[in-house]
């Protein structure tokens, strides 16, 4: 089915490209069109995950750079029974995370120092899982070449108005069409875009719980990284919006609305749909994990010892402590 919808999805991006095409220089200025959509999807495949990364200024951190991110990675993909994908930081303060690679042997995953700093291990640990059934499901291709493409249109767009289109008689608009077509081509390829995101977003929610072990982990990470995108605005996201469905959450502002032109669903729905994955796997906080004790063998011999009697992994709709980060 993911193999379906990325061919319609990727059909559908190459169309726009064509109408416009159409809009600013006639059959002509298709053909053109079409072509530079060819050049760009091939160019996307090979290239877009490395685009993605640079566009946020991401780091490879190694395994004695970041050796408890390294182990706790390493123990999902063995439960997610797929391949290490490379890891990255993100030198920027707000929490938040993402994967891309066109398929799992090519892929990577990258996360915030804001992430970092902000969740538990656990929490932590039920993030980079959902990035890795995205992975693992092939979605982070579309995800990374429906970006580029998004991208790429909205550059036509602009380049059409800007220049006027094609000045001879089968030209077949005039400066309203070119207005119309700056505005809706982006504004369509980014609908496509969405509308596909969204619902990967609940089952890589779902199969994130699996390859973690526990819903509540990612539900009350999910509460924090969102809390933490209201308040910590992200420069490079605001710089690059065709790439913000790339995040495990909407790193744009005013992006929490749960309707059709949302690069995620609403996060509360999201939380609610672990939570009632949890009642139903019977999970509590401190249940199921990666490894003894619910972290991988890279983490528990550098668990924080916690004292007896003292709250697991903050839940949702309590009163959560503030956990100490990975790093301190």
């Amino acid at each position: 089915m993911n193999m379906v919808k990325t061919g319609i999805l990727l059909a559908a991006l190459t169309a726009l490209f064509g109408v416009a095409g159409l809009v600013i220089g006639g059959e002509g200025g298709m053909l053109i069109a079409l072509g530079i959509a060819a050049a760009t999807n091939l160019y996307a495949y090979w290239n877009s995950d490395t685009l993605a990364l640079k566009a946020f200024n991401a780091r490879e951190v190694n395994e004695a750079q970041a050796p408890e991110l390294h182990a706790m990675v390493r123990d999902l993909a063995r439960n997610a029974n797929m391949p290490m994908p490379r890891v990255y930081v993100i030198d920027n303060p707000q929490p938040n995370a993402f994967a891309t690679g066109r398929n799992p042997e090519n892929a990577a995953v990258a996360a915030t120092t804001g992430l970092m700093n902000m969740l538990s291990r656990e929490e932590l640990a039920g993030v980079m899982a959902h990035e890795l059934a995205h992975i693992k499901n092939r979605d982070t291709l579309i995800m990374t070449v429906s970006a580029t493409i998004a991208g790429a249109l909205s550059t036509l767009a602009q380049f059409g108005f800007l220049f006027g289109g094609m000045r001879g008689n089968d030209r077949p608009g005039g400066p309203l069409v070119m207005i119309a077509m700056m505005i809706l081509a982006p504004l369509a390829a980014m609908i496509i875009q969405m509308a596909i995101s969204r619902s990967r977003e609940y089952a890589a929610d779902k199969e994130g719980a699996d390859i973690c072990g526990n819903p509540i982990w990612l539900a009350s990470a999910l509460q924090k990284i969102s809390g933490g995108v209201a308040r910590v605005p992200n420069g490079d996201a605001e710089r690059h919006p065709a790439a913000a469905h790339l995040f495990i959450v909407n790193p744009l502002k005013g992006g929490a609305v749960d309707n059709m032109f949302a690069t995620h669903p609403a996060t509360e729905n999201r939380i609610a749909a672990l939570m009632d994955y949890a009642r139903e796997r019977g999970a509590g906080p401190g249940s199921g994990g990666i490894g003894a004790g619910g972290v991988g063998p890279g983490l528990a011999a550098e668990r924080p010892t916690r004292a007896r009697g003292a709250s697991p992994t903050p839940t949702i709709g309590g009163a959560p402590r503030r956990p100490r980060g990975p790093w301190g």
